[in-house]
């Protein structure tokens, strides 16, 4: 995963494990309501329907290793992100629309991939 400062999900939870390894910069996770900082190097561990998310609150990019276990969950990132031209590529620039409705979007397909989005 390549994280923009100021990116990431909103709080949710899912019945699946998984993992983090940040490789480059840092990011604030915020798990079972406690927040910590992964730098690079650092690894986080998910278990099964804790809530959880994270936020680069940083002013650099970030980049993640994310590990589901079981596998999946990278079909779900598919089908709600944008796809951008390269890995050094700089993330798409939305308009409040677009963004609102990737938010939809990412909504209307959680259930079918085994996450729960906790936002009003």
């Amino acid at each position: 995963m390549r994280v923009p400062p100021g990116g990431g999900p909103p709080p949710h939870r899912h019945d699946f494990e998984e993992m983090f390894t940040v490789l480059d910069g840092a990011v604030e996770f915020t798990f079972r309501g406690e927040k910590t900082v992964a730098r690079a190097g650092e690894t986080v561990n998910i278990p099964a329907n804790a809530p959880h998310f994270f936020r680069n609150a940083f002013d650099q990019p970030a980049r993640l290793l994310c590990m589901c276990t079981p596998a999946g969950q990278d079909e779900y990132f598919l089908r709600v992100g944008d796809r951008v031209d390269g890995p050094t590529a700089p993330p798409p620039s939305l308009s409040a629309d677009e963004q609102e409705e990737r938010k939809q979007r990412a909504a209307r397909l959680a259930a079918q991939y085994r996450t729960e989005l906790m936002t009003p």
